[in-house]
């Protein structure tokens, strides 16, 4: 393996190296994409020898899993700094929607890498639909406390796939230049992105099957 043959004496003083690692390639990948994230260019953001980042991640691809956990974990802070906010039900459905559109905003080469590194598995990453704090279990917990029914599994699976799906797909168009004189009559881009979903059925209409 030549970057790891590559020895670099630089010691490195991180009390915990493979968090430091993935800091540095969350860093280079929002700087300048995943195509410019390389375990050397990792080792050297993060101050460490070329062979240090193969003490915790195989390849490429093992360090950008990482990194799409490391996003998902922002995410589920948006979501709940975004819940917290309000009190109103409703209210809090629409603000997720809200929260998950200025990340992707806020973090596109990141958004992508969560999403290519989950594209091609059979689930979401395991973390992202059971753990409690998750986004998207934030997502069906503020629509059960709207009136879904958490005994209708099908249902309320459904409702939570169609608040995230409207979500992610505005999260992909709100940037077209057609809608710049739309965000100026509704007063920017919040009250554009709050207008848009409060006319899509599941955060408009309730939470019916």
């Amino acid at each position: 393996m030549k970057e790891s043959e590559a020895a670099d004496p630089r010691p490195y003083h991180h009390g915990d190296l493979r968090r430091a690692l993935v800091e540095a390639a969350v860093r280079l990948v929002e700087a300048d994409g995943p195509g410019a994230m390389s375990l050397r260019a990792v080792a050297r953001e993060a101050g460490v020898s070329p062979a240090a980042p193969y003490h915790h991640f195989k390849d490429k691809s093992e360090l950008l899993d990482a990194v799409a956990h490391e996003g998902w974990e922002k995410l589920d802070l948006a979501f709940q700094t975004a819940r917290d906010a309000q009190t109103s039900p409703p209210d809090r459905v629409r603000e997720l929607g809200v929260a998950y559109v200025r990340f992707a905003m806020t973090h596109p080469a990141l958004y992508r890498v969560m999403y290519d590194c989950s594209r091609d598995k059979a689930d979401m990453p395991a973390h992202v639909r059971e753990n409690e704090e998750s986004a998207y279990r934030r997502v069906k917990d503020v629509l059960i406390s709207a009136g879904a029914d958490p005994a209708d599994e099908v249902g309320l699976e459904l409702a939570t796939i169609a608040c995230w799906c409207a979500a992610h797909g505005l999260a992909e168009m709100t940037s077209f230049r057609q809608f710049d004189a739309l965000k100026a009559e509704l007063g920017g881009e919040d009250a554009f992105l709050r207008g848009v979903l409060s006319h899509v059925g599941v955060f408009a209409k309730g939470l019916q099957r």
